[in-house]
């Protein structure tokens, strides 16, 4: 169609917008983790026992805000964008399991799973030309 024939020139354009948004909404979602305290990180790192990992759930709890808040930063910036992306993806193939193992299924577990798949595709896409990196 020749309305949308000439936006690929603005694919780092849509790369910015779409880390950007994702980033802001991992600051929103993470810091509320964060602030919850050792309680909850307890409770957020218990979804470990999912990778038979029952120790540390404070420990993983803390490190599961602090990815998604740092990273959700670190994604807005561009700045060590893959190795980020990895780090939620893994955050949220947990979130995923979790949700799995609470008997949710598919439903429960939709949001987690999609990020799963959008921050997979950033790994391979990188962040594009409007980042600290420019890689």
């Amino acid at each position: 169609m020749a309305l949308f024939s000439q936006l690929g020139r603005y694919q780092n354009t849509g790369l910015f917008i779409l880390r950007v948004g994702l980033g802001a909404m991992m600051i929103v979602h993470g810091f509320d983790k964060v602030k919850g305290g050792p309680a909850e990180w307890a409770e957020l790192g218990s979804a470990m026992n999912n990778l038979h990992m029952p120790y540390l759930h404070t420990f993983w709890g803390f490190m599961c805000a602090i990815t998604e808040t740092v990273g959700g930063l670190f994604c807005i910036l561009g700045l060590w964008f893959r190795s980020v992306s990895l780090f939620m993806v893994f955050n949220f193939i947990v979130a995923a399991l979790f949700h799995f193992a609470k008997g949710g299924g598919v439903n429960e577990a939709a949001h987690a799973l999609e990020l799963v798949f959008v921050f997979s595709g950033l790994v391979f896409l990188g962040p594009g030309y409007y980042s600290v990196d420019k890689c």
